[in-house]
């Protein structure tokens, strides 16, 4: 099944339906997508990184979890498949796809789906509306980054902090010198690199393709990217898609402004796990983001963290300075059910 989910889209897949060994899944995943070739011409995939994804999707045999879901990374321009990362917009689409196949019963209504994301080893519930016991698609609402409306599909995480780096600040300070630049390495389920746009000589209101036209900028982020991998505990990310490069600015009314690269590619909006930890990093006395945000002081409080297709709100629920859980409204839309071919067929 071919599905949008939140801003990207890509192909979902029962687990049984797929080699259960990755080097043979991997050379499949390529073929289905088309890659390498920046314009995926001859598969599915649509020349983005964020239409190249792809989400493996079986029951579980975890105590009170529905369904596992493992995100896999199919690059555009290399022969490379990732699951180095979560991918929080494909998720809003494991819900729909697991009633849809059977996994999950539906209820009358709507029907919460709780979701074990593999990559990070931690969980999510996702709330899908199922009037009259059937999946609907159909909704008013709206969230930046896709154009029309759609059914809401609210998903709270918890217990992400450290999901991938082993803590929330995986160098134990909220701001550390790196390169000669203030940075801030946070992981709240994504692991993210939080940078001033104004230490990197931008305003962080440029587009995306503005941003990837700087091959100056481009290598300098390259760069801190490198050097900050082995400091969070990800090792050489020379073939990682994290850390994600995430600079920041004053918002015009959210909390914060931001321009992501993934970590090659100037993100059209910004994922969901990613607006997780920037939020987060908003509300840590220190980090290059706290200046600069408008941090609001409520319980739960909301968030919104601008990009440069209009902004994404996390709802943050603390215990004193602490975030205790995080949700988000994200939308899917199914797309194509049917049968993909391989490069072999």
């Amino acid at each position: 099944m071919w599905m949008r989910g939140g801003t990207s889209k890509g192909g979902f897949f029962l687990a049984s339906n797929l080699p259960e060994n990755p080097a043979a899944r991997n050379a499949l995943l390529l073929s289905l997508m088309g890659s390498p070739d920046i314009r995926q011409i001859d598969g599915m995939g649509g020349g983005d990184p964020l239409s190249s994804k792809v989400a493996v999707v079986s029951p579980s045999k975890r105590e009170g979890i529905d369904v596992d879901y493992l995100f896999l990374q199919v690059f555009v321009d290399r022969a490379l498949v990732s699951d180095a990362q979560n991918c929080g917009n494909l998720l809003a689409g494991v819900g729909p796809f697991a009633i849809e196949r059977g996994l999950v019963a539906a209820q009358n209504g709507e029907t919460p789906v709780t979701i074990f994301m593999e990559n990070t080893g931690q969980s999510a519930v996702a709330i899908v509306q199922t009037p009259d016991g059937v999946v609907t698609y159909k909704g008013t609402a709206h969230i930046d980054g896709v154009p029309g409306h759609a059914a809401p599909i609210p998903i709270a995480f918890k217990d992400t902090a450290g999901s991938s780096c082993g803590a929330l600040l995986p160098t134990g300070n909220a701001l550390d010198l790196v390169n000669g630049i203030d940075v801030t390495m946070i992981d709240n389920g994504m692991p993210c690199v939080v940078l001033r746009a104004s230490d990197l000589g931008i305003s962080g209101r440029e587009t995306p393709a503005e941003l990837e036209a700087d091959l100056a900028l481009r290598g300098k982020l390259e760069a801190l990217r490198l050097a900050c991998g082995p400091l969070m505990h990800l090792g050489d990310v020379t073939d990682k898609t994290v850390p994600k490069m995430t600079m920041v600015s004053a918002a015009d009314d959210g909390c914060i402004a931001t321009r992501t690269f993934i970590p090659h590619r100037c993100h059209k909006a910004i994922g969901v796990l990613g607006a997780v930890s920037v939020a987060t990093a908003c509300l840590i006395n220190g980090s290059t983001a706290y200046e600069l945000a408008n941090r609001g002081s409520s319980s739960p409080r909301s968030l919104k963290i601008e990009h440069p297709t209009g902004e994404m709100t996390v709802v943050a629920t603390l215990e004193g300075a602490t975030i205790t859980s995080a949700a988000i409204l994200r939308t899917a839309r199914k797309l194509m059910d049917g049968t993909v071919f391989t490069g072999d067929t």
